[in-house]
């Protein structure tokens, strides 16, 4: 049977689906301007999805990030959970936030199947978090963190983009929320995007200065899952809490990828910032396709690349990261 490998060797039991590209934050480093809808786009719909997630598992696909844009935009969100977390082969179910309704909705989502969160907070200075993302909604979205570490999820974590002159300068901050929380914080290497080469330029900080700041503080790099994201986690015996680190401009980096994409429309991106997209949407309609959508996912894996090209200056056709997730 087909199999999730493409040509170098790499297995991808991890897929990112976005549900929506509408997102109702302002962040400065995505969508400054707020979300622009290109006419009225269809998003995959509960059965298109139904039909995909079957077809990834089929092919050894064991986690789902749900993503967005802002995935709680979708009403009908906690159907989709339920439907991810009922997939046969399927183990994890995680999804990214902003956070906006993580206080009010956080219950249900567990209780539908979600299984893993990450909550994007890119400072923890009420102030700062204002400016960055265009919303005073700072202490809403930490009261909703707080609610899901009581939740039972088998994983609770906080991303936050490096900025130069924006948040960079946090770290003690950070180290002082994670003495005694059991959470980690993910700080997440700026990446340039189709319509970000300005801010880029302002605002790009290389993670390894980060790295080599906990390094030389005595937090050691933990073994990674092989359905792990792309962070590489740091440990301290002094703190309950961890910090992961991508660093998408490192040595190497896409040589662990381990995870494919697609996105609200149904495009199987196999990269963040591939220069294409492959359309599964007109296989998505019935379950007699069933066959052939697994064959062209396999299929197409073999055009993969060993890495994208981000050093060169090339985004790829990605504008910016709501268009796919991140």
């Amino acid at each position: 049977m087909a199999s999730l490998v493409d040509g170098f060797g790499r297995s991808f039991p991890y897929l990112r689906l976005s549900l929506t590209e509408a997102c109702n934050f302002r962040c400065s480093y995505c969508l400054p301007d707020g979300y622009q809808a290109n006419g009225r786009p269809s998003f995959l719909g509960l059965d298109e999805i139904r039909h995909l997630l079957r077809a990834f598992a089929g092919l050894g696909m064991r986690k789902v990030r749900l993503t967005g844009g802002e995935p709680s935009l979708r009403k009908d969100l906690p159907e989709i959970i339920a439907i991810a977390a009922s997939t046969p082969g399927v183990r994890k179910v995680a999804m990214t936030t902003n956070g906006c309704l993580l206080l009010s909705k956080v219950r249900q989502w567990r209780e539908a199947g979600l299984t893993a969160l990450n909550v994007s907070v890119d400072s923890l200075d009420p102030q700062r978090f204002h400016a960055i993302t265009g919303h005073d909604r700072f202490d809403e979205v930490m009261a909703g963190v707080d609610v899901a570490l009581g939740l039972g999820f088998d994983a609770v974590k906080l991303n936050a983009v490096l900025l130069r002159g924006r948040n960079d300068d946090e770290l003690p901050q950070w180290l002082d929320f994670l003495r005694e929380r059991d959470i980690a914080i993910r700080f997440i290497e700026l990446m340039r995007t189709g319509d970000n080469h300005a801010y880029f330029e302002r605002h790009h900080v290389r993670a390894d200065t980060l790295q080599r700041q906990l390094q030389d503080g005595g937090w050691t790099l933990t073994p990674r899952a092989a359905d792990a994201g792309p962070a590489l986690e740091y440990r301290h015996p002094d703190y309950r809490g961890r910090i992961g680190i991508i660093a998408p401009y490192s040595k190497d980096f896409c040589a662990g990828c381990n995870r494919l994409r697609v996105t609200a429309r149904g495009d199987l991106r196999l990269c963040l910032f591939g220069e294409f997209g492959i359309p599964l949407r007109p296989l998505l309609q019935s379950d007699d396709d069933h066959e052939a959508l697994m064959g062209r996912i396999a299929t197409q894996l073999g055009l993969k690349a060993a890495g994208h090209g981000l050093h060169q200056g090339n985004s790829g056709i990605t504008p910016h990261l709501a268009s796919i997730g991140g």
